[in-house]
């Protein structure tokens, strides 16, 4: 509901020539509310107390003033901004009040699963809502990969014939699959972290959204593991990811014979002992 309150807030932006959208990367961050708090009540517009307005880091200061050129915001497009920015307020409330119910409901299991947060990309609240979906007690689960996909991220079989029709992801999962993606895209946003480095490594053969999805997958059998033992992130592979061992550079017959010719000796006259 708050995103289409922001989309319809954003459209009355646009009917009324107010090109704040394409300047910063938030509509509706500190300095883009500010600026139109301004526009809203003002009937004539002061450059430099726009400009005072814009947060001193902000990029792309010099073409504010540009994106309010010509604006005007008409009667009926006035009401529709006021009363989206009212309902986005109230929505915000209700937002804050879920959240903190459902910590207050979460808190005597913290000691449970708040350690999974150890993982790059999960805060606090995408920590309870993942235990909300899957529990605490992992031996409801098989296995990891079983838990992978009643999560619908697990490639399907599709196989007839010796022949694979499709290995596209399942369809389940329908509120904890988009939650871990967002999760694996925020770890990978650091890209020498762990995940950072496992997502480049798989987006060079499968591309961005494989290797989203493969992520999300690693974070969600992590996460399996963490709560079952009780143990902290630490994959098996994480030392020799992060700290990688250089590789000898051994000296090889063809190795010096090719060294010898780049530096203009003449190798043919070289009998080689069997």
């Amino acid at each position: 509901m708050r995103s289409s309150e922001r989309n319809r807030y954003q459209n009355a932006m646009t009917v009324s020539n107010i090109g704040l959208g394409s300047i910063f990367s938030d509509p509706f961050g500190k300095s883009a509310t500010k600026i139109m708090k301004e526009i809203m009540t003002s009937e004539v517009i002061d450059d430099n107390k726009i400009l005072k307005l814009v947060h001193k880091n902000s990029k792309n200061k010099d073409k504010i003033l540009d994106a309010l050129h010509g604006y005007q915001i008409e009667s009926d497009q006035r009401f529709k901004m006021e009363r989206s920015l009212d309902h986005m307020e109230y929505l915000d409330e209700m937002i804050k009040a879920c959240e903190a119910e459902m910590v207050k409901r979460a808190m005597p299991l913290f000691d449970r699963f708040l350690h999974i947060t150890e993982i790059k990309g999960i805060s606090s609240l995408s920590a309870i809502i993942i235990i909300s979906e899957i529990g605490t007690n992992m031996s409801v689960f098989e296995s990891d990969k079983q838990l992978a996909c009643w999560a619908g991220l697990a490639p399907a079989n599709n196989e007839s014939a010796n022949k694979k029709k499709s290995v596209r992801i399942a369809k389940a999962g329908q509120y904890l699959k988009p939650l871990l993606v967002q999760c694996a895209l925020s770890s990978i946003t650091d890209k020498q972290s762990y995940f950072g480095i496992k997502y480049s490594y798989i987006k060079k053969r499968r591309g961005h959204k494989k290797a989203i999805i493969a992520i999300a997958r690693m974070i969600l059998i992590s996460i399996y593991h963490m709560i079952k033992t009780g143990e902290s992130f630490n994959p098996s592979d994480y030392e020799s990811l992060m700290n990688p061992k250089p590789k000898k550079n051994e000296l090889t017959l063809d190795k010096a014979l090719s060294f010898l010719q780049s530096q203009g000796y003449d190798t043919s006259s070289i009998q080689l002992s069997a």
